[in-house]
C-alpha cells in the first residue's frame, strides 16, 4: 500500500472538505478540524501552502474561511500531492554514497513508480472524489445560509 505522508493526507482531505461541504460561504479551518479531526497546527500551513499555489483561495474577515480558487474538476489529487512535496515529502535525502544497488536499481525503481502513481492521481479530480462521497453515503449538512437579498 502506497503511504502518504501526513500532512500530503491532511492537505487532500481538506481540500475534499471544502468542496464537499462549501456552500455559499467559505468553510472556516475550525469546521475542517471538527469534521475531519486534522489538528490545527498542521491545517493551517497546509491550507496556507494551498493558497499560496492557486488551489485555494483565502477570504478575510468575519465570516472568512477558505474555498477552492477554481471548479472542482479542474483540481487533481496529483496536483494537490506535488504541493505538498510529492508522495515521499518528509523522507530523509538520497545519498550519493548509498550501495550501488541501492543507488543505481532501488532509487530508479522507487522514481518510477511514484511518477506512475502521480500520473494515476492526476487522472482524479476533487469532483470525482465528492462525487463517490455522495454516493457512498457521506452525509454533509443543507446549506440554508444563501442569501438571495437584493
Amino acid at each position: 500500500m502506497v503511504h502518504l505522508p501526513r500532512k500530503t493526507m491532511f492537505a487532500v482531505e481538506a481540500v475534499l472538505d471544502i468542496a464537499f461541504h462549501g456552500g455559499s460561504l467559505p468553510v472556516q479551518s475550525a469546521e475542517i478540524t471538527g469534521r475531519q479531526g486534522i489538528p490545527r497546527r498542521y491545517l493551517e500551513q497546509v491550507l496556507q501552502q494551498l493558497v499560496r499555489n492557486g488551489i485555494l483561495a483565502g477570504v478575510r474577515g468575519p465570516r472568512g474561511g477558505y474555498r477552492l480558487a477554481r471548479e472542482r474538476r479542474l483540481i487533481t489529487v496529483g496536483e494537490i500531492v506535488r504541493v505538498l512535496g510529492g508522495l515521499d515529502a518528509g523522507r530523509e535525502e538520497e545519498h550519493e554514497d548509498g550501495s550501488e544497488l541501492g543507488r543505481l536499481v532501488i532509487q530508479p525503481l522507487w522514481q518510477r513508480l511514484e511518477e506512475e502513481c502521480l500520473t494515476q492521481l492526476d487522472g482524479i479530480t476533487i469532483d470525482d472524489l465528492c462525487r463517490q462521497a455522495v454516493e457512498r453515503g457521506v452525509s454533509r449538512p443543507v446549506d440554508d445560509t444563501v442569501d438571495y437579498s437584493i
